[in-house]
């Protein structure tokens, strides 16, 4: 099992791999400690969000529900692709990138969960633990288990959620299935205040 200090180093390497991999992307230098490393876990299969904020405001965010490909890639990928590719923003320029903060979520393996309506959907939905993937023929979305600070009951954040896969917030279908996972995240924000006061 990994320690609260490999944790610790795990979040560093994989915050300082999204960064390395935007500023390539944006043709900016980078020197990275990490990029080049040999650890083994980041050549497992791993799937993450990238999350990027500038000041405090949504940036981009883009992720893997599956883990398909190593972590190293994964991460990587989907962090130029938070930064470039996000069809709700303008691509990062050159120019932000010293102002975005970067967040990188670990998940977990996909636990499907078991309903015969949605009130019992509802009540396994776990506030502030769960990440959702809801799906329905060609519908689905996803919310990371943070999200859950913006809705913090059960019913408002399935009904956001299914406004994101542009389904209406009172449809309801027994095809409609529902899976959970849990995260490991780092922010660079934390790792700038433990440097400072550790």
């Amino acid at each position: 099992m990994i320690t609260p200090i490999e944790k610790n180093e795990q979040g560093k390497i994989l915050l300082d791999i999204a960064r390395a991999a935007i500023s390539r992307a944006l043709d900016i230098p980078c020197p990275s400690l990490y990029t080049n490393t040999n650890k083994v876990w980041l050549s497992e299969p791993g799937a993450t969000f990238v999350t990027l904020t500038e000041n405090q405001a949504l940036r981009g965010c883009i992720g893997s529900l599956y883990a398909y490909s190593p972590l190293i890639k994964d991460v990587s990928n989907n962090a130029v692709s938070a930064a470039l590719h996000d069809p709700r923003f303008t691509p990062l320029t050159p120019s932000e990138l010293d102002l975005v903060t970067i967040e990188v979520s670990l998940l977990s393996k996909l636990q499907p969960l078991n309903f015969s309506n949605e009130k019992e959907a509802l009540k396994q939905l776990r506030p502030g633990i769960d990440g959702i993937v809801l799906e329905f023929g060609p519908h689905r979305s996803t919310f990371l288990p943070q999200v859950w600070e913006n809705f913090p009951q059960p019913q408002q954040f399935l009904a956001k959620l299914k406004l994101k896969a542009h389904l209406s917030e009172g449809f309801w279908t027994k095809g409609i299935t529902l899976s959970r996972y849990t995260v490991s995240k780092w922010r660079e924000t934390t790792y700038s205040k433990e440097v400072v006061h550790g």
